[in-house]
């Protein structure tokens, strides 16, 4: 999403990170510049919490007038968008740490919530990407270069307005102030595998919000990448659920998740026929109308 560059001296390595006014990887979305501010905010705000900073890069330092993050090198390594070829799954090591970052993150809202900026911005355009765009039925983007037959199997359920309607209340409730701190775009491009283990990055999605929405995300990328239900029924087992938790919101924002990666512009590197994103969308509608997995 951003202009990243690693740089290298006699002395250290760091990285520098810039905020433009669009999506790097698909210029034509614009996107506000201010996620730079965001992200720079939700690291130093973490650093009172080493269980949830252990796992990011430090903030060095930040220029407001240029969007700049001047960040810590975490070392060489890959992002874990490789578990969708199926060739790699997730250890339990690694489920029960990144679920226990996510617990231990949540916990933070209450102290940061009168405080911290609501990003509305980047919380309206990823709005836009996850629960309208990928169902409007003349958005203009055709699913059939990406696979044959996708345009087709994705019709039903832009023509659904039971599902429809379930998929906006959950866009208002993402819309809404919550009580946890999220990382707001918890998938396997913002986590990386380095040396000594692994790390979460890319925060400038984070705001204020409900718990459900991040640990939605995260199950349904677990499912996209077929890593079974013993996985996800582990990824909701250790996770820290406040008392008001509720796992209709958590089915459905799983499930929206899912659909909107399979219909929408956000595309993954999925290893998957045609007829196992069909399996996935019933699913995935399941969960949104049912709110159960």
């Amino acid at each position: 999403m951003n202009f990243v560059l690693r740089i290298l001296t006699n002395q250290r390595s760091f990285i520098l990170k810039q905020a433009r006014p669009w999506v790097e990887k698909y210029p034509q979305i614009e996107a506000p510049i201010e996620r730079a501010a965001i992200e720079a905010q939700i690291l130093k705000q973490i650093e009172q919490l080493p269980a949830v900073s252990s796992y990011s890069p430090q903030c060095l330092g930040f220029d407001d007038q240029s969007y700049i993050l001047y960040l810590e090198d975490l070392g060489e390594g890959a992002d874990y968008t490789f578990i969708y070829r199926r060739e790699e799954g997730l250890s339990s090591v690694e489920v029960e740490g990144l679920t226990t970052y996510l617990s231990q993150l949540h916990t933070m809202g209450p102290d940061v919530a009168d405080k911290f900026p609501s990003n509305i911005k980047m919380r309206q355009l990823n709005h836009e990407h996850i629960f309208r765009f990928p169902y409007s039925m003349d958005n203009g983007f055709d699913l059939d270069p990406i696979q044959s037959g996708l345009q087709a199997a994705a019709f039903p359920y832009k023509n659904d307005e039971r599902l429809k309607e379930r998929i906006e209340r959950l866009g208002e409730v993402y819309l809404s102030p919550g009580n946890a701190l999220l990382h707001g775009d918890y998938y396997p491009g913002s986590w990386l595998k380095v040396p000594n283990g692994i790390k979460v990055i890319d925060l400038e999605f984070g705001f204020v919000g409900p718990p459900e929405f991040d640990l939605g995300v995260f199950i349904a990328h677990a499912a996209m990448a077929a890593l079974g239900k013993d996985i996800i029924h582990q990824i909701r087992s250790l996770y820290q659920s406040p008392s008001d938790f509720s796992s209709d919101l958590l089915a459905g924002f799983a499930g929206t998740e899912i659909l909107r990666r399979l219909i929408g512009i956000a595309q993954l590197p999925l290893d998957l026929s045609l007829e196992e994103k069909k399996d996935l969308m019933r699913l995935a509608s399941s969960w949104i109308t049912t709110g159960r997995f």
